[in-house]
């Protein structure tokens, strides 16, 4: 199991953008623990691939983390 990556993703905006990544996340890292907060913008990670890979799944929804 990996560390946890956490991001700050400032134009997520609502629940569908949530569900959005974390389907996004699944989809290629099934076995991912997405956690969401949508009151701060937080979106951590774990138990799925590098930092850089999660960013380019996360950015291929038009989202932009950091």
């Amino acid at each position: 199991m990996s560390d946890t990556l956490s991001f700050i993703v400032s134009d997520m905006t609502c629940g569908h953008c949530a569900k959005t990544i974390t389907n996004a996340v699944l989809a290629v890292y099934p076995a991912a623990k997405v956690d969401i907060d949508l009151s701060t913008k937080r979106v951590a990670i774990a138990n799925a691939g590098d930092r850089r890979a999660i960013i380019s799944v996360i950015e291929a929804e038009g989202y932009s983390p950091v």
